[in-house]
């Protein structure tokens, strides 16, 4: 034991010299011709030599060395691997590295792990906005297992009442995450950011708080006169807002309509499910009015959309926005559209309510509805289009329509 020495630790020479105990001083010639030296513990496991390196002589001394060697020595005399031990070691302070994630660590792996199935890319951003600016202060960088009831309500009590839909999402936001944390085993107990049978013992509910805020829209005893101005305006953003009034569909629909999605011959344009708000596919019903707006798209066709942009593949909903101001509507929006088709339909026809709300793509009924309800009332839709759009023409018919260009 003990047979090396400071002095003779720095003068090795390449080779193998033995301390004693298992322990050895490793000298090994490097790319430059230096003498590189580390220490190494020799022992057998089963008749099998192996070697478990102890660190270089730079950054253990021989003191260290020995006391590393005599810990081995120790788990040796009880049957113990040195290495195996080490590496158990290694994987147990990697998991608990893993359970000490903070809360803004497990926000960015939850987004990486769902963006990919969100439908709208503004997901992304909305949700780390508004974690960013409410969470991240608060308890962004505790770990996630001591996020409890008094860190989330010191984040949502005080915009509860002021901004109660953006309180909303933002709980919503949080559960989810410490939902997904619980998963992965780096959180235990209940989630404190629940609503049923938790905090809203807490806080009052989001309707009682204010009411909903539904899309500003027009009277539908105006759509004939809107429509007329709207037709004498230029560019391809008021053809969008036209080709929205006339089918009823949501902005992001119309804006990300591709042109593989329209059949001309048969008036029909299929929006995949990947698009749809409820995540199934949608069969829109084209009128003459909206097939002849699409047969004039295509004469400025640019790529796979139906409505270009200029400094982007698809047009911005910022254009429909510019198209409203321009026209001094900026009281109402693009969505509120889908609700003066509503209004008209439920006071001026007699279709049922299932074909209307099924033309505006919402779920009709309840589950059980649902599983008796399987087709698409198509041809009952087809009829309620055509008579959306005679509505809209009657007074709009001797428009001054200018020469479609770009905005």
């Amino acid at each position: 034991m003990h047979r090396l020495s400071s002095i003779k630790v720095k003068n090795a020479k390449v080779g193998m010299q033995c301390d004693g105990g298992g322990l050895y001083l490793q000298c090994t010639k490097g790319a430059d011709s230096s003498v590189r030296r580390s220490w190494l513990f020799r022992y057998a496991v089963n008749g099998r030599e192996r070697q478990m390196g102890l660190g270089p002589v730079d950054e253990v001394s021989l003191a260290d060395a020995r006391g590393r060697a005599a810990e081995c020595r120790k788990l040796r005399e009880n049957g113990i691997d040195p290495i195996e031990y080490r590496k158990a070691a290694q994987v147990q302070e990697a998991l608990e590295a893993a359970k000490s994630m903070t809360f803004d660590q497990c926000r960015d792996a939850y987004i990486r792990a769902h963006a990919p199935s969100w439908r709208n890319a503004k997901h992304h951003q909305q949700w780390l906005n508004t974690l960013q600016s409410y969470c991240s202060p608060v308890f962004g960088n505790m770990p996630v297992q001591a996020v409890d009831v008094p860190f989330v309500m010191k984040v949502l009590d005080p915009i509860w009442s002021t901004k109660p839909e953006t309180a909303s999402r933002l709980r919503g936001r949080i559960e989810a995450i410490l939902d997904w944390a619980k998963a992965r085993g780096l959180r235990i107990g209940d989630n404190p950011a629940r609503w049923r049978g938790h905090l809203d013992h807490l806080l009052p509910a989001r309707a009682k708080v204010r009411s909903v805020k539904h899309h500003a829209s027009l009277p539908y005893s105006e759509i004939c006169t809107y429509l007329e101005a709207l037709r004498c305006q230029k560019g391809i953003a008021a053809k969008a807002l036209e080709f929205l009034i006339l089918t009823a569909a949501r902005t992001g629909e119309v804006l990300g309509a591709h042109w593989e999605e329209i059949d001309l011959p048969a008036r029909v344009w299929t929006i995949p499910a990947s698009r749809m708000k409820a995540g199934r596919e949608h069969r829109v019903p084209l009128s003459e009015a909206a097939v002849s707006l699409l047969k004039e798209m295509q004469s400025v066709k640019q790529n796979q959309f139906v409505f270009p942009g200029d400094r982007r593949a698809q047009l911005s909903n910022m254009a429909l926005l510019m198209v409203l101001r321009r026209m001094k509507h900026s009281d109402i929006t693009a969505h509120g559209f889908r609700a003066t088709f509503r209004t008209w339909a439920a006071e001026r026809t007699n279709f049922a309510r299932e074909v209307v709300e099924t033309a505006l793509a919402h779920v009709v009924g309840n589950k059980v509805e649902a599983a008796y309800q399987r087709g698409d009332l198509f041809d009952k839709r087809r009829r309620l289009m055509d008579a959306w759009a005679e509505f809209c023409r009657e007074n709009a018919a001797g428009a001054k329509i200018l020469p479609l260009r770009k905005d």
